[in-house]
């Protein structure tokens, strides 16, 4: 066999590697031998990974500087990770989202699930947007770039580098254009009948929240003829989703002028401005004033940010998406329909659905019963990696009042 060309860390002796032999796909500090040449590895550094016993475990990217100093890129001691590794990485996320979907707008790599882990790209036709959450990513950027425009044949690739994960992984923030030229003007990608405005260079995330997919058909299905309401709309995502299915009128919440105009373009271009209406404000304190007015919807989804993006948030996050509930639940009509939605890992679908059904409870609304009659993941461009609890982060709640 042909020595490995990187260096090796080590892990301790007593680590318990069946985790990793099954397939658990980081390894943290508390779990490396951390000597000085250890801590010497550049961020982003290729090593193999030994048991205490000098047994290979398979080639990792190193950080030092993060909790999770190791992630595991792949299982053969032996393999080189260049351009080749990266296409034959790409080419089967491509194969897997080519079967689903008829057009080229989906999540292409969702980090761990698909062996490329920390890295997220969405394409939105001949662009895509990477984050490089990840310093293994940021380090081999460039190759990745190619290995992309081969595989897939984009035209453009854009990196966004915001967010807390580049904060763990010591990455600074910005965006920038590897190759190509980025679009001018917000992209109009089509889902479910609606059509949304996705902004590649200055938008939330990539632009667009592919994960929701599914859960907008389901809410459509509910929205015909129904006065909806979408609290935490982003782009509009549910509001325009439940347009195109039917529904008498939309009413998006946010907090971003910028999300609602792109939101009201979208409404514009499937030809529904005088059904759509915006409203910008904290979430919390429009639901506060809606009810105050008396308002009343045949449908109410709320798809609020990470409220518990870490077991540390966990409780403060559970409050929030209870009260979430509690104001939303008074202003859906007898027989309507309440989405509740989270986006948080650390708060797995058992304690969000009791904070959920807690702060129904509490709304105030003497005989109400509710029935949960939907519950709702990321779609399958999102791929669960079962050994790797956070890639299954989505959870949606569909409540009959």
């Amino acid at each position: 066999m042909q020595p490995s060309p990187y260096p090796f860390v080590r892990l301790k002796p007593k680590i318990d590697t069946r985790k990793i032999r099954f397939g658990s796909p980081w390894v943290f500090a508390s779990e490396v031998v951390s000597d000085r040449r250890t801590k010497k590895l550049p961020l982003g550094s290729l090593a193999v990974l030994q048991d205490a016993e000098r047994r290979d475990l398979g080639v990792v990217a190193v950080n030092s500087g993060s909790k999770i100093f190791c992630r595991m890129l792949d299982r053969d001691p032996g393999a080189v990770i260049d351009g080749a590794w990266l296409e034959a990485r790409l080419a089967r996320a491509l194969d897997l989202r080519a079967r689903l979907y008829d057009a080229p707008f989906y999540r292409l790599v969702h980090a761990e699930a698909d062996g490329l882990p920390g890295v997220v790209i969405d394409r939105f036709g001949d662009v895509a947007v990477v984050q490089p959450n990840a310093a293994w990513a940021e380090a081999l950027l460039p190759e990745l770039g190619e290995a992309l425009k081969r595989v897939t044949g984009v035209t453009c690739v854009i990196k966004n580098a915001s967010g807390r994960a580049r904060t763990l992984e010591g990455l600074d923030n910005g965006h920038e254009v590897l190759f190509g030229s980025a679009p001018v003007a917000p992209v109009p990608v089509e889902m479910n009948g609606a059509t949304y405005m996705a902004d590649l260079m200055g938008g939330q995330k990539t632009g667009l929240f592919f994960d929701q997919r599914d859960n907008h058909r389901f809410a459509a299905k509910l929205s015909k003829g129904a006065r909806v309401l979408d609290v935490f709309s982003h782009v509009g995502g549910f509001g325009l989703a439940a347009l195109a299915g039917g529904a008498e009128s939309a009413l998006a919440v946010d907090g971003s002028e910028a999300a609602l105009t792109l939101a009201a373009q979208g409404a514009e271009k499937m030809g529904a401005t005088d059904r759509f209406a915006t409203r910008k404000g904290d979430a919390f304190e429009v639901l506060t004033a809606l009810a105050d007015e008396g308002a009343q919807f045949d449908v109410v989804i709320c798809d609020p940010p990470a409220f518990a993006p870490s077991k540390q948030a966990l409780d403060k996050g559970l409050r929030a998406y209870e009260r979430v509930a509690r104001l939303a639940a008074p202003l859906v009509a007898d027989g309507g329909y309440l989405g509740l939605c989270s986006c948080s890992h650390a708060a797995d679908l058992s304690k969000f659905r009791g904070a959920c059904t807690r702060g129904i409870g509490r709304a105030g609304r003497p005989g109400q019963t509710a029935q949960i009659i939907h519950t709702g993941f990321a779609g399958p461009d999102h791929p669960l990696m079962p050994q790797l609890a956070e890639s299954g982060y989505l959870k949606a709640l569909f409540y009959r009042l």
